[in-house]
């Protein structure tokens, strides 16, 4: 699959290469074909940082985080920062160039570089885009809040002459053409490291201690550790060539924390500009279309129920109208802010929309206010003697013990503690989305 056309005379001078959906379930990753892509590519500068851009996390082709990466290369001038390690080189990144890269040797390179690590023969259907123009950034909008069919990416293409080259089908063209979309409004930094590929499919030497040391020592990073259950969070699960990344907010004190983790040696590194942890993927508005992540208000409408497997599910009313809301498993501690909520408390609820069950999955919530929760303490007294009294079962009422007069006055109550408060809550860590901004991220 190939879409081509003359380009665009007006496009800013540079030389954008994007790709997505080059991994697997089973291997591989792409944000590791970005360093081979570097390396391919060394006569060449980065112009500003590689960008690693998730997109929605409901779309049911997703393999892992829906990660789709942006490249801008040419000859470099002015400032630079060191931004990875690729084979013991250094690798920097410009804020400005003086020339551009030479598109027919990024795009022959490029399709070699997707072409030899994609895993077609494991379902990956990649794409790459080549562009000096960037794509409206409304196309990255539909595409970490909605669907996107590849009609539409192609004529946005098309229009500002951008090459796209597509294997098994091209899916990966549409996240490519969202990653080169992207302006953020709010971004965080990645540095991911990765392991040298002999060791590639075994355990992964990390020091958890020194994980739980930098996530102690380095506050503007998140999402490193949960230590409720003692598990590290910043390395993966996969056999996949990634040693482990770490998130933060500052990229200068991510370079220090991300060297603080005692670690098998790492084959290279890179320090990616991305939107992960902020919420860029959830829509302001009552859910109605599935396959799309919400954040609105609604109110508890009855009591939690626990399935079978631990799965907390939550009945609320919203504007569009009643829904059921689901703490799963892995969630852990969170089920038990969703267990103690009662019919009648206000929420801000954040998820994604399932369409079979209809559930909304519940990524964190706040609570507004939680309603006045009593419980009985005793029957009434009677109001002619004084008397005690004892109910009348499905009669209604009750009787008085001394004079045998009846009465309709309610029981005796007392407020009951609730069990949490109104404020922010979220999963431990170990279950958190990437698009998900975590609460320290917010305050």
């Amino acid at each position: 699959m190939k879409v081509t056309s003359s380009p665009n005379t007006l496009a800013s001078p540079s030389m954008l290469v994007a790709f997505d959906d080059t991994d697997s379930l089973e291997s591989m990753c792409t944000t590791f074909l970005a360093t081979e892509i570097v390396k391919a590519l060394q006569n060449y500068d980065l112009i500003g940082p590689p960008r690693l851009v998730r997109l929605n996390p409901a779309v049911p082709w997703k393999t892992r985080g829906n990660g789709a990466l942006c490249l801008n290369f040419g000859m470099g001038k002015g400032a630079c920062r060191m931004i990875g390690e690729i084979d013991d080189l250094p690798v920097y990144s410009y804020d400005r160039m003086y020339e551009d890269a030479d598109r027919r040797t990024v795009t022959r390179v490029s399709m070699a570089m997707v072409s030899k690590w994609s895993r077609t023969s494991e379902g990956a259907s990649p794409g790459l885009v080549i562009s000096q123009g960037k794509p409206s950034p409304g196309l990255y909008w539909k595409a970490v809040r909605g669907m996107m069919h590849m009609e539409e990416v192609t004529k946005e293409l098309e229009r500002i002459g951008a090459e796209a080259i597509g294997w098994e089908g091209g899916r990966g063209i549409i996240g490519a053409s969202a990653a080169m979309a992207w302006r953020p409004k709010d971004r965080t930094y990645e540095i991911i490291t990765y392991r040298r590929p002999e060791r590639w499919g075994t355990p992964r030497e990390i020091d958890d201690t020194s994980v739980q040391e930098m996530d102690r020592d380095h506050p503007s990073t998140f999402n490193n550790f949960d230590h409720r259950r003692g598990r590290r969070a910043i390395s993966p699960h996969t056999p996949c060539p990634v040693l482990f990344g770490v998130r933060g907010d500052d990229p200068v004190a991510l370079m220090h924390a991300a060297f603080s983790v005692r670690s098998e040696r790492p084959a290279s590194w890179l320090m990616f500009l991305s939107n992960q942890g902020t919420d860029d993927h959830l829509v302001r508005a009552p859910p109605t279309l599935p396959g799309r992540s919400y954040d609105f208000d609604c109110t508890v409408a009855g009591l939690s129920r626990t399935l079978v497997g631990g799965h907390v599910i939550l009945p609320v009313t919203t504007s569009a109208g009643d829904l059921d809301c689901a703490a799963y498993e892995p969630s852990k501690e969170f089920r038990e802010v969703v267990k103690a909520l009662r019919p009648g408390d206000r929420l801000r609820a954040m998820g994604e929309l399932r369409e079979e069950p209809r559930t909304l999955n519940l990524e964190k919530l706040q609570v507004i206010s939680l309603v006045e929760e009593r419980r009985k303490v005793s029957n009434p007294r009677c109001p002619y003697c004084g008397g005690g009294t004892k109910s009348l079962g499905a009669a209604g009422g009750y009787r008085c013990k001394k004079c045998g007069r009846r009465n309709d006055l309610p029981p005796r109550t007392a407020v009951v503690p609730r069990e949490i408060s109104p404020g922010w809550y979220e999963p431990p860590v170990c279950a958190r989305r990437h698009l998900s901004k975590p609460l320290k991220r917010s305050s």
